[in-house]
């Protein structure tokens, strides 16, 4: 409270002391150049209306309309009009009726013209000119300045004499400084009346920032400064709001970090959990190779197995042996992937081909089982990227289709191309997969079968193999369930002659 009294009363002297300087200042500007202005003024003014008045002159015809004439021009300009003609005579006077009573203005009007005649040379440079002369006349007998401008007229061969008194400017003056008293007693109202909401637009900016400052010692950031000047007060306000930003950023970003480390540890459970069935799923699926692999290397060594069955074991060893390295090869395919340092070898190629040569490797297996493979696909399209890896996605969806369908069943392959992408389906009839299955499945050793039934082939890893390839490929790709069957499916980019061929067909 005290600090805002403190700058209430500077504020009051110092508004005081500056209404005092700039009325101050106003009185000396009048009193010294108050009186130059008015004289330039009226002098200035008065040459361009008696230039206009002898236009006017000029033009009028009759003594009583000249007379007439003049006596207009008198009452506007507050002045008397004389004209002399050219032999030096008094034309006419305006303001005079008679002869016996003249005014003041007369007779200086009368003197001025003495003194002009008094001085031809003066009144004959003049004459030969054509340009006026206004200078300040000093009557010492009345003791009242005047302005006399003298105009020759030579159309007429005449001299215009006009002489405007100057008493009106000391009645102003006197008026101006009677009225400064009671300017003084308006300001000294409106110096309090200042003070006051001076004072207050200042304390209330304090006040703000007082309440702001007692918040964030609290830790609590929602209160702001509301301070809309842009003075020291108000660079003050938004400093402040700054600083409370910046540290209820800096809470938000603990908060955020202490959130991160909560998921952090969260993940790492997950990786371990992760970890943990990763490699209970390459012991289980190499426990069981490697069993058979023993057992039978066992009984060949003792000569358990003689003849056909000798040889029937071998196979059994060699096949098994084949599963182990396939295993092998897909999960070191896998880290490849993973490791975020795999690059694609992208090129143009025509899906359409690589699907029927992909296809063509495996009629055998079609002819053996009874399998029916349909392929509805679009001729010559060309797409882009790595063409093994895409061959190897192909491979993978259609032994998948194979192993869940049945003797006699069916397979089909269909395109659909949009106007920059082409989408490939892998369909196949059999059983629909479990909801809580269709997210899972690309998985790592992910099996529909939880018993892991080894009849059906295959090592865990193709669909997860097939997700990385297809997320580098930036690829739409998933698994859907329809009316007696399942369908993969997944999306290439068109190459850009193949898209520039496509805008060239739609316009």
């Amino acid at each position: 409270m005290n600090l805002k009294q403190g700058i209430a009363v500077k504020l009051f002297f110092i508004t005081l002391a500056f209404f005092a300087l700039f009325i101050s200042s106003i009185l000396i500007f009048q009193s010294l150049f108050f009186e130059k202005f008015y004289i330039n003024r009226k002098m200035d003014t008065l040459e361009q209306n008696v230039e206009k008045f002898r236009e006017a002159y000029n033009k009028t015809e009759g003594s009583t309309n000249i007379l007439q004439l003049a006596r207009n021009f008198e009452d506007s300009n507050n002045s008397k009009v004389a004209v002399l003609d050219k032999y030096g005579y008094l034309n006419f006077v305006a303001g005079s009726e008679s002869r016996e009573v003249e005014s003041a203005s007369v007779r200086v009007i009368r003197q001025v013209i003495d003194n002009w005649n008094a001085n031809p040379g003066a009144a004959m440079n003049i004459r030969r000119s054509g340009k006026g002369s206004t200078y300040i006349f000093d009557n010492n007998v009345y003791n009242v300045r005047n302005i006399v401008c003298v105009l020759p007229n030579n159309e007429k061969g005449e001299v215009i004499f006009v002489v405007s008194s100057l008493q009106p400017v000391n009645e102003a003056s006197s008026v101006i400084k009677e009225f400064y008293v009671y300017i003084y007693i308006a300001a000294l109202v409106l110096i309090i009346i200042l003070s006051l909401i001076y004072s207050n637009m200042i304390s209330k900016p304090l006040i703000s920032l007082n309440r702001t400052a007692s918040k964030m010692v609290n830790l609590n950031f929602s209160e702001k400064c509301i301070v809309k000047s842009d003075d020291e007060i108000g660079n003050l306000g938004n400093t402040l709001n700054f600083l409370s930003e910046n540290l209820n950023s800096a809470m938000n970003s603990l908060r955020k970090a202490n959130e991160k480390l909560k998921n952090d540890i969260e993940q790492e459970r997950k990786l371990e959990k992760m970890r943990k069935e990763f490699v209970g799923g390459v012991s289980h699926e190499l426990k069981t190779p490697i069993s058979l692999i023993e057992g039978y290397a066992e009984g060949i060594k003792d000569n358990v197995f003689q003849g056909e069955d000798k040889d029937y074991y071998i196979d059994v060893i060699i096949d098994e042996a084949k599963k182990m390295g396939s295993l092998v090869t897909d999960m070191l395919d896998l880290s490849q992937l993973e490791s975020g340092n795999f690059k694609l070898n992208c090129e143009d190629f025509y899906i359409d081909k690589l699907i029927n040569s992909t296809v063509r490797k495996y009629y055998t297996l079609f002819n053996e089982r009874e399998i029916d493979v349909h392929l509805n696909l679009n001729n010559n399209v060309l797409t882009c990227g790595d063409s093994m890896r895409i061959e190897q996605v192909l491979t993978n969806f259609i032994t998948n289709s194979i192993r869940h369908t049945e003797n006699n069943g069916k397979i089909s392959i269909d395109m659909r191309e949009s106007s920059d992408k082409v989408y490939i389906y892998v369909k196949n009839l059999g059983d629909n997969i479990e909801k809580e299955d269709l997210s899972k499945i690309w998985d790592k050793f992910y099996k529909i079968d939880k018993s892991r039934n080894r009849s059906l082939g295959g090592t865990g890893l193709g669909l997860a193999i097939t997700k990385n390839i297809l997320m580098l490929h930036k690829s739409d790709f998933g698994v859907e369930n329809f009316n007696g069957g399942v369908a993969f499916y997944f999306s290439l980019e068109l190459s850009e002659d193949a898209r520039i061929e496509k805008l060239k067909v739609l316009t």
